[in-house]
């Protein structure tokens, strides 16, 4: 009979979700997905509270069935107060490297009242992209505005989904 480990190894593909939210909090400088926002207030959270990278990185994780990001960074450790979110896609990253996987392709979604995402999400494909090292054209970044409804679209949080695909190299 196969155990739980070694069907791991019969699979292909491994398909990975996330979202994160976090509410918006003056004096915090905001970055998405790797992007700097100067003329918006930023994000509460223990990290820079990059929302888009967190989601990519626990969905990458969950992929892999090693739990979420405050198994691997719990938020009371003082190692990564107001750490680069990108240090934890690496992470994740290097984790799917050697599990023998790589990006099939990546679905974000990112839910702000602003800022208006439409001029950036190109510089955030691309950045995630890059920290991934995997082509553009795998990496999908959807923008929506939640039209004034709750805490994202009165501008008080805002939130990412991502979906992942991993492929057995």
């Amino acid at each position: 009979m196969e155990t739980s480990s070694s069907l791991g190894l019969m699979f292909n593909m491994r398909i990975g979700y996330s979202e994160d939210i976090h509410p918006i909090k003056k004096g915090r400088e905001l970055h998405l997905g790797g992007v700097y926002f100067p003329n918006y207030p930023g994000l509460d959270g223990h990290s820079d509270a990059d929302v888009v990278l967190h989601a990519v990185a626990e969905s990458i994780l969950g992929a892999l069935a090693k739990g979420d990001l405050g198994d691997h960074f719990p938020d009371n450790d003082p190692e990564f107060k107001g750490k680069d979110s990108a240090y934890f896609v690496r992470y994740a990253k290097d984790l799917m490297d050697k599990e023998g996987y790589k990006i099939g392709n990546i679905d974000i979604q990112i839910a702000c009242k602003s800022p208006k995402l439409k001029d950036y999400k190109h510089q955030i494909k691309e950045n995630i992209a890059g920290l991934l090292d995997t082509n553009s054209e795998n990496v999908s970044v959807k923008a929506m505005s939640y039209n004034s409804i709750g805490p994202i679209g009165k501008g008080e949080a805002i939130k990412a989904t991502s979906v992942v695909l991993l492929e057995r190299k």
